[in-house]
């Protein structure tokens, strides 16, 4: 979408590169009648600025490069097909992180096509595809901390706070927001966090706002249920949300973490102190 609010297509039929629709793509729910949702769902970007995306129907990683072609970076785990890959975050390493529920299937949990008999959150480094954690039943949104030093994760109405290890696997994960008591309608799904590390995460009855120290602030409310969301603009100060069909906008005053930015981030920081530090700079640094 450009500035001026006219859309376009950027990839066509990026969710499912199938012909036969018969079993594939999930179901869901509008407000009035169920429709077959093909993806894709979580968008990022790699460190070459490369964006990489979760085709639900073909129940794949993908990756555009520059020239437009596509490269599936991950499809199969010990040799099962993944489920229905969610939603994805890139770091600046080139690491990815991505949840795997079975939404994006005909029959969800329950479909005769899952083939993993478990939900999880996956890495995805140089080729190589780990499991890192399976505890939730139904895995959704993802997000880095500013310095990527954190991660978070969404599922079940909770959202998890994992500390990131040196070679990008987790660990210490704990609860970090509880939505279980919640009377509102509404599960976790797409989430984000700004430069003040603030958490913007679709919950129960709209999209909501949480401090670093994990305490709700407040909620941003649709007519119908949000999706996902991200900082959009130049300085980052606004957030497109998806809303069954819809998409909204809205100012905020703390900039948000786009992928860009992160790498940027991290690149400043890691040069700042090789300045420091006197040594050399080379091509890698």
């Amino acid at each position: 979408m450009d500035p001026g609010g006219q859309s376009s297509a950027f990839l066509p039929k990026a969710g499912f590169t199938g012909t036969d629709t018969s079993r594939a793509g999930g179901q869901s729910f509008n407000g009035r009648l169920y429709l077959l949702v093909f993806g894709p769902v979580g968008i990022s970007l790699d460190n070459q600025h490369r964006v990489v995306y979760t085709a639900h129907g073909d129940r794949a990683i993908v990756r555009v490069e520059k020239d437009g072609s596509r490269t599936v970076l991950a499809d199969h785990y010990e040799g099962e097909r993944l489920n229905s890959p969610n939603d994805m975050v890139g770091k600046s390493d080139g690491a990815i992180y991505f949840t795997n529920p079975p939404g994006g299937l005909r029959e969800g949990a329950r479909s005769p096509e899952k083939e993993l008999p478990y939900s999880g959150m996956f890495l995805w480094k140089d080729g190589k595809l780990q499991l890192l954690d399976r505890s939730m039943m139904f895995p959704s949104g993802i997000a880095l901390w500013p310095d990527e030093k954190h991660l978070y994760v969404n599922g079940d109405r909770k959202i998890v706070k994992y500390e990131i290890n040196p070679d990008d696997t987790v660990q210490n994960g704990s609860v970090f927001v509880d939505m279980t008591s919640d009377p509102l309608p509404g599960n976790t799904d797409g989430m984000k966090v700004d430069k003040n590390g603030n958490v913007y995460c679709v919950g129960p009855g709209g999209v909501w706002i949480i401090s670093p120290a994990g305490k709700h602030l407040g909620t941003i409310r649709f007519p119908l249920a949000a999706s996902n969301l991200a900082f959009v603009d130049d300085d980052s100060k606004a957030i497109y949300f998806t809303v069954r069909g819809s998409l909204y906008r809205i100012r905020t005053k703390i900039a948000g973490v786009r992928p860009l930015e992160l790498s940027r981030v991290v690149l400043k920081r890691h040069k700042r102190f090789e300045a420091v530090r006197g040594s050399p700079k080379t091509d890698e640094s």
